[in-house]
C-alpha cells in the first residue's frame, strides 16, 4: 500500500493529510479483501483510497466505519454501480471490526476536470490515502484555506441536511434512523468549516478539530454543535428532538453566510 504525507502544517502554512504509518493491524486483512477485490479489471477501478479513521490510524475495531472513495477509468454504468454496491454489502457481512463500509464514487474524468480542482482535488491531496491503483492525488498542488476550498466542499449542505431530515422521518427501523442521524451529524460538522475558512491556519482532519474551530469563533453556539458531535459518535436522540435541532442549525447557518 502506498504511503501519505504526515499529519501537520509546514513552514509555509500548507496543511498536510493523513499519517503514513502502517494500517492499524485489526484492519489490514479488510484492507487487503477490499484492494483484491475491487482491482478486478472488470470493475474499471482506476484507484482505491482510504479516508477517515481508519487512514488516520485512529480507528477503533467494531465501532468505526471503512470509509473508501473509488476512481474509476470511466464514469460507471447502472450494472458497475450495482455490482460495486453488492461488493460493498459483502465486504461488511465479511469484516466485522467495521460498523459499515462507505465508497465513495467518481470518474477520472470527473476528478480531473479543472472546475472540481477544488473538491475532488482538495479531497484527494488532503483526505486521502492511495492504498492500490493510480494516486491522482499527485496531479494536483496542496491547498491552503480557502473560502472557495470550504463552499466546494460544502456549500451543498442546506440541500443534503434537508434531505438527510427527509430520510430520517421515512426510516422504517430505529437501527436505520440512528444511522442517518450519525451521518447528518457529520455533515454538519464538516459544513461548518463555510463559517470558519477564512480564519483557519489549517484545515481540520477530524469532527473534533471541526468543532473546536467552529467554537472558537461562535463561542454562543458550543452547546448546539456538542449536540451534533455526540450524536456523530453516539446516535442516540428521538428522532423529533434530532430533526428539531437539525433544522434550526441549518436555518442558522444560512442566515450567517
Amino acid at each position: 500500500m502506498s504511503e501519505s504525507r504526515s499529519t501537520g502544517v509546514d513552514a509555509e502554512g500548507f496543511i498536510f493529510t493523513v499519517s503514513r504509518a502502517p494500517v492499524q493491524l485489526e484492519f489490514q486483512p479488510l484492507l487487503e479483501d477490499v484492494c483484491n477485490v475491487l482491482s478486478q479489471p472488470d470493475l474499471g477501478v482506476d484507484g482505491i483510497y482510504l479516508y477517515g479513521s481508519v487512514a488516520r490510524g485512529e480507528a477503533l475495531p467494531g465501532i468505526s466505519d471503512l470509509d473508501l472513495t473509488l476512481v474509476l477509468r470511466e464514469s460507471p454504468t447502472i450494472a458497475i454501480l450495482e455490482r460495486l454496491e453488492r461488493v460493498r454489502c459483502d465486504l461488511e457481512l465479511r469484516h466485522p471490526q467495521v460498523t459499515k463500509v462507505d465508497f465513495d464514487i467518481g470518474s477520472r474524468a470527473e476528478v480531473l476536470a479543472a472546475e472540481n480542482r477544488n473538491s475532488w482535488g482538495f479531497w484527494l491531496k488532503h483526505h486521502c490515502r492511495c492504498v492500490w491503483g493510480n494516486d491522482l492525488g499527485v496531479r494536483f498542488e496542496r491547498f491552503r484555506p480557502s473560502m472557495d476550498v470550504a463552499l466546494a466542499m460544502n456549500g451543498d449542505f442546506e440541500a443534503v441536511l434537508t434531505a438527510y431530515l427527509r430520510r430520517i422521518a421515512r426510516a422504517d427501523t430505529e437501527q436505520e434512523r440512528l444511522r442517518l442521524q450519525r451521518a447528518a451529524s457529520r455533515k454538519l460538522i464538516r459544513a461548518t468549516q463555510i463559517l470558519c475558512a477564512e480564519e483557519a491556519s489549517a484545515w481540520p482532519q477530524t469532527l473534533e478539530e471541526h468543532v473546536a474551530l467552529f467554537a472558537r469563533q461562535y463561542p454562543t453556539m458550543v452547546v448546539q454543535v456538542a449536540f451534533f458531535l455526540f450524536e456523530a459518535r453516539n446516535p442516540s436522540a428521538d428522532s423529533e428532538k434530532f430533526s428539531a435541532r437539525l433544522q434550526a442549525f441549518v436555518a442558522w447557518m444560512a442566515s450567517q453566510q
